[in-house]
């Protein structure tokens, strides 16, 4: 049978320039559209609103698909997935609340407090998935790693390029702080990152001790309330009580 040249060459345009122009989910699926559009005799208008929600919806799930691998969350750590019966519902509120991400636009920081297995990163991770669904530029690392890595830049003379860098990221979560002491310089870093992202970018940050122990972590309790003036000032304070959940034998991730 032969093969029409002029379909052909009609198939061939459209590919290669909605692959010029980067439509993605247009060019894998026009064809499939079509045939619904005239299964469902749509008008030219309807089918070209079809089209362009069809490449909306697409771009905006691989952005958060990028965004969340970016960030380093683990995919499942949600808020569809978090048990909030095993604590009797007492966070929920809260906690949708923040999922709002209203403390994200106005540069306000979330600092989950709690023993070790009642979800603490769970929540973290849910919000800043959360935030990154929205579009958000997403940060997460653990804590002790990233004051390391303060002290790495420091030491090679390229903070300020870091705090930089750091200063695009419109969320950055600080996992488990509060399992290394840091000595002065690490302490005076943490300060200066803290001084540089105040009223301008938000934090979440998981801790497994109360604010009046923070001189547990830092070199004093007048060092830890020189840093908590700062960040606890426009912050929203979770303090999460109860059993871990893996004491308790339940499955889940994080603390």
């Amino acid at each position: 049978m032969s093969v029409n040249p002029t379909i052909n060459a009609e198939d061939q345009y459209i590919d290669r320039t909605l692959k010029k122009f980067k439509l993605v989910d247009i060019r894998n699926n026009y064809n499939d559209l079509i045939e619904e559009a005239k299964r469902d005799h749509l008008d030219y208008k309807s089918f070209l609103i079809k089209l362009i929600q069809y490449e909306e919806h697409g771009k905006i799930k691989r952005m958060v698909e990028k965004n969340t691998k970016s960030a380093g969350f683990h995919r499942n750590m949600t808020l569809e997935n978090y048990d909030f019966a095993f604590h009797n519902y007492r966070y929920k509120a809260k906690i949708m609340e923040l999922a709002s991400l209203n403390f994200l636009t106005q540069k306000e920081n979330v600092i989950l407090i709690g023993p070790p297995g009642v979800g603490k990163s769970h929540i973290g991770s849910a919000l800043g998935i959360k935030a990154c669904e929205a579009g958000k530029k997403v940060m997460f690392t653990n804590a002790n790693d990233f004051i390391e890595e303060l002290a790495h830049q420091a030491l090679h003379g390229a903070l300020k390029a870091l705090f930089n860098r750091l200063a695009r990221i419109d969320l950055i979560f600080l996992d488990e702080l509060g399992y290394l002491k840091m000595d002065k310089e690490k302490e005076s870093l943490f300060f200066q990152f803290i001084r540089h992202r105040y009223e301008k970018n938000a934090l979440i940050i998981t801790t497994n001790l109360p604010f009046e122990r923070w001189g547990e972590i830092f070199t004093s309790q007048l060092a830890a309330t020189a840093i908590l003036d700062r960040l606890v000032h426009h912050s929203h304070i979770v303090s999460i009580t109860g059993e871990s959940y893996r004491v308790k034998g339940k499955p889940k991730e994080g603390n």
